[in-house]
């Protein structure tokens, strides 16, 4: 009975850091895209030399 025991608390452990990796890696991959987007939603910078006509 105690071996059935240290098992289910082994599991419950490796449960409970499984749920904590996942959350923080998709923390993570949200930031990263978030900063993807907004890289991408930034207007470049526009030529104000004389060669190129407006």
């Amino acid at each position: 009975m105690e071996r059935n025991s240290i098992v289910e608390g082994l599991v419950i452990v490796l449960v409970i850091l499984l749920i904590v990796f996942l959350i923080s890696r998709n923390r993570k991959d949200q930031k990263t895209m978030e900063d993807e987007i907004t890289k991408s939603e930034i207007d470049p910078k526009k030529h104000d030399d004389k060669h190129v006509q407006n």
